[in-house]
Order: structure tokens, then C-alpha cells, then sequence
């Protein structure tokens, strides 16, 4: 799939996929939230308005009013491409978040992926 068509995807659509990924091991959807909010720094409330918006899933990312740094120090890969790899920011971006997620489902904590203790700003 291109990186256009990706970034044209609705969040409304992408994001419940990763929250029923993480769900399907155990997780929970505050998890998948966390992960989201530290690494864009949207607060969790806004995450859910989005689910009933027509932000699409690049501009969630391009738009995010405080993207952490640290995130680029997340390391992995995902559908066989290392993030470290990606071009393209956004397309980084969002290969990051599912990275996490997968970690997440795979029973690491939020904290140990994200390398946090307290909540989330």
C-alpha cells in the first residue's frame, strides 16, 4: 500500500485496529492510549474524539502537538522494514505507534516500552 493511501486512511478506522490487537492479548485500550500520548502528545481524551472525527491517520501524526523525541530511539521491525529505515516521518511515525503496540500485546508494560514511570504528561 502506498505511504499516500496510508496517510489517507480515517484514524476512526486505523486506531480501533491497533486497540483490538493490544485487546486480543490482554491489553487494554488506556494502554494503547498511553502509548499514543507519549508519543505524540495528544492527552487520551482527545484520542477517543478523534475516533468520531474525519482526521485522517497522517494528519493525526503531522499535526500531533507535541511528538516526543525519545520516540525515535524506538527500535525494531515491523512487516519486515526497520523503522530506523523509513524516509519519510510520518511513515516512521506510524510504524513507531504499531511497533509499541506489538510490544504491548506481547506483554511488555508501557513503561517498559516507553521507557516512563509516572502517567503520561
Amino acid at each position: 500500500m502506498s505511504e499516500e493511501k496510508i496517510y489517507g486512511m480515517p484514524f476512526a478506522k486505523v486506531y480501533p485496529l491497533l486497540i483490538a490487537k493490544a485487546e486480543r492479548k490482554g491489553r487494554t485500550r488506556a494502554e494503547v492510549d498511553a502509548l499514543a500520548a507519549w508519543m505524540t502528545g495528544y492527552p487520551p481524551d482527545r484520542l477517543s474524539a478523534f475516533c468520531g472525527s474525519d482526521l485522517t491517520y497522517g494528519d493525526f501524526f503531522r499535526n500531533a502537538p507535541a511528538p516526543r523525541p525519545e520516540r525515535m530511539e524506538i527500535r525494531g521491525t515491523v512487516c519486515g522494514v526497520r523503522v530506523a529505515e523509513i524516509g519519510t516521518q510520518p511513515m516512521r511515525d506510524i510504524r513507531i505507534l504499531d511497533l509499541m503496540v506489538d510490544r504491548l500485546a506481547k506483554g511488555k508494560t508501557v513503561a517498559q516500552i516507553t521507557g516512563i514511570t509516572g502517567p503520561c504528561r
